[in-house]
């Protein structure tokens, strides 16, 4: 299994790399750093290019991927890449399809408040349209022990248990404890009815993916429901307990073409409280086997 990082020379790559060794620890998984420069173009400010100047311009790309590749432990396997493309999203995404990569992790915008998410111009673009996962890490981002929980946000809208279903089998891969996270949005206060029902809800999906795991065999323990409420879905999110080793794995929006990323208006209202990293999943997934 890979994991294929978009590596910026700054904090956001940083963060980045942060996250994906995260993600690779206690798991049979390797690092991709890839770095896009830009492609000669009559656009570019130097066109046609000067006697030298790719090299150059190669010479120092490869500088910052070396300074990538410091960031991860000896217990890691990474390999680093230089690409050329007009589109860094579109790059990304190419690289991410051509290598089978499993997830492609990103840093959010260097401009957010410290492990919070601010989507920058590449981010949403991959976000809008990747057809693997984007697992994103928040500003600030340094763990790189092992992931030690999953969330998985749980609705009613179609693609919810294509969603579960991933969610389970990776719980179960990594032999990580699951919890489906129902957020509510209540203008009116708190009502026990509409919390009951989503509990309902998603233990009884629950209940209708669970011989997958029960024939698995392995040691996992029970999935947790969690109904988190507010005034606003940033309340709701905010009322959750978060434990620094977790991430949280979100569906995209019913707006999405198949097999591709579309974060929805739900989703986004999320980030602006999330302070965990969030893997956006492709609409109709399915999901790489370990």
């Amino acid at each position: 299994m890979r994991y294929v990082v978009g590596y910026t020379a700054n904090a956001r790559g940083h963060d980045a790399v942060h996250l994906a060794v995260a993600l690779t620890r206690n798991h049979d998984a390797s690092l991709d750093l890839v770095l896009v420069i830009p492609e000669d173009s009559p656009f570019n400010a130097v066109y046609p290019p000067e006697a030298g100047y790719n090299d150059i311009l190669n010479e120092q790309a490869q500088r910052w991927l070396d300074e990538g590749l410091a960031l991860v432990p000896a217990d890691v396997t990474a390999r680093a890449h230089i690409r050329r493309g007009d589109s860094e999203a579109q790059t990304l995404i190419d690289a991410a399809v051509e290598m089978d990569a499993a997830a492609l992790v990103i840093g959010a915008s260097n401009a957010g408040l410290l492990k919070r998410f601010t989507i920058g111009s590449v981010a949403s673009s991959l976000l809008h349209s990747s057809p693997v996962p984007v697992a994103l890490a928040p500003h600030g981002y340094q763990r790189t022990d092992p992931i030690t929980r999953l969330s998985c946000g749980f609705g009613t809208r179609a693609g919810a248990d294509e969603l579960l279903d991933v969610a389970v089998e990776s719980a179960r891969d990594r032999g990580l404890p699951l919890r489906l996270v129902s957020l509510l949005a209540l203008d009116g206060g708190n009502s026990p009815g509409l919390a009951d029902a989503a509990w309902v809800h998603a233990a009884d999906r629950l209940a209708a993916v669970g011989s997958s795991t029960e024939a698995s065999g392995a040691d996992v323990p029970e999935p947790e429901i969690v109904v988190a409420q507010g005034r606003t879905i940033e309340e709701a999110v905010d009322r959750l307990d978060w434990e620094d080793g977790e991430i949280l794995l979100i569906g995209s929006s019913r707006l999405a073409q198949h097999r591709a990323t579309f974060l929805g208006s739900t989703a986004n209202r999320i980030l602006r409280a999330l302070p965990v990293p969030m893997i956006v999943v492709p609409r109709d997934y399915t999901r790489h086997s370990a």
